[in-house]
This record gives structure tokens, sequence and C-alpha cells, in this order.
């Protein structure tokens, strides 16, 4: 709860910062900024009595200043951010795919991680389209992968929460990889070298999909990651079924392997 708090108080004062509106001192209107930070002052102490109440108030605190302020990014920037953060899936699905649609060219990159949260929500149930050449040659293929469990590991050697999932995925690894559990990794570290030395250094042998774009990782960006580490596992069938493997990982990867054997699928 206490980081769910600080991730909406620094992502939304961070959308203040960047899409303030700048008004001259004779309008004295209120700013963009200072209505985001009146808005957030009043939903801060809501979080920790009610988070869904509170996501649902700043959701409507920020259709609101979209409507009085429509030429900012900013207010879309936080419906994007409340939305995605709501435990209601119908609404979180119905503002992501109305932000989605936005056809002005100013709130392109808005729209653009609409998109992408859109394919995230859709990808359950269904196959994932990856396919690359890792760091070390390798060719990577989901599509030709069938048969197997694959964890898909979205992560950083930046990463303190990703590095200390490491002793995890080495132990489920070494137990289940000879009876059919792979792993790819998604790395959105910023430098190839630091990469291979920190993965050879741990030990890490299965392959590393990496474009030094970090953040803007062309596929974590295309399916909607924000936060790492972030785990998916994808069944025998090659249909995505689990977008949180990190918590009961092993028995996660055991219990698909067996359904995989049974000719039943895990959902």
């Amino acid at each position: 709860m206490k980081n769910t708090i600080q991730n909406l108080l620094r992502m939304s004062f961070l959308t203040a910062l960047m899409f303030s509106l700048t008004v001259s001192a004779e309008d004295k209107k209120p700013t963009f900024s200072d209505a985001a930070k009146e808005l957030i002052a009043k939903i801060r102490p809501m979080m920790a009595k009610d988070r869904d109440g509170a996501m649902a108030a700043y959701l409507k605190g920020a259709r609101e200043l979209a409507k009085q302020f429509p030429s900012e990014v900013g207010p879309r920037a936080m419906m994007l951010e409340a939305a995605s953060m709501s435990s209601d899936e119908k609404l979180k699905k119905k503002v992501i795919t109305e932000l989605a649609g936005l056809k002005d060219k100013k709130f392109a990159r808005i729209t653009d991680r609409a998109k992408a949260e859109l394919k995230k929500m859709n990808a359950i149930g269904n196959p994932v389209a990856i396919k690359f050449t890792a760091v070390d040659g390798r060719k990577v293929d989901l599509s030709k992968m069938k048969g197997k469990v694959v964890l898909i590991d979205f992560w950083a050697t930046w990463c303190g929460p990703c590095v200390k999932e490491i002793p995890s995925l080495k132990k489920t690894y070494a137990k289940l990889h000879k009876k059919g559990f792979e792993i790819v990794g998604i790395s959105l570290d910023s430098k190839e070298g630091k990469l291979t030395e920190f993965v050879a250094d741990k030990g890490m042998t299965w392959p590393q999909h990496f474009d030094g774009k970090g953040w803007s990782n062309t596929i974590a960006k295309e399916f909607g990651i924000r936060s790492i580490p972030a785990m998916w596992l994808i069944d025998t069938n090659g249909n995505l079924v689990d977008m949180n493997a990190r918590h009961n990982l092993e028995e996660k990867v055991e219990k698909l392997l067996t359904a995989g054997k049974d000719g039943t699928s895990e959902k």
C-alpha cells in the first residue's frame, strides 16, 4: 500500500510538472499544475483507507481537469494513471479504450501508452508474439516454443527487486528446465556490456533480449510494461496465462507442466 501511494504521488506530480499550463499573471486563472496538486492533496489521505474509492475520485477529478484544461495533455495522463491502477477491470478497459481513441496529435504519447495497455489487457489467454535474436546470438521465437512452459522476465540489472528474484529464477530453472521450463529475459538495460557481464557472473544461462533503449525497450513498450520486475507465464499451448508469475513461481510452473502432459490447459 505504501508503495502504491508513493507511486501515485510520484507519477501525478511528475505529470503536473511535465504538462503544466502556463498562464499570464493577468489571467487570474488556476494553472493545471495548481489544480493537479490540489487533486493529489485530496486523494492522498484517501489511499490508505479506501484505495478503490481513491482511484475513482482520482479518475473523476482528472476528467474534470480535462474539461477545464481541454488542450492539456496532463489530465489525460492522470486519467490513464488512475485507470491503470483501478481494480474495476470494466471501468479500466473503458477509460483506456477512450484514451486510445484520442485523435489530436498532441495526445499521441497518451494514445500510444493507452494502446499498449489495451494490448497487455487483451493478452491473457492468447499467444504472445515475441521474436528476436538474443545478445548471445540465439534465435528466440515464442511461436516455436509450444510444448514448453515459458517465463518472460522483464527486468534490468539496475532494478533491485529484479536482482532479488534471480535466486528464485535459477532454482526453478535448475529444477524444471529438463522437464520443459524455459526463461526468456527482456532486459531494460542501456549498456550491453554491463548486461552480458552481469548474466555471466550470476549464471543466468537463458537468452536475453537487449536493444539499449531502457524503459523504451521495443518489446516492453509494445506490451505496456511500466514497472519491473514483470514476469509472464506462457503455457504449453503457447498462451499467456499469468502476468504476475513471480509469486509461487515454482509451484505455478510445475502445475502448468503437469497440465501440459495431461493435455489440459491452465487458465
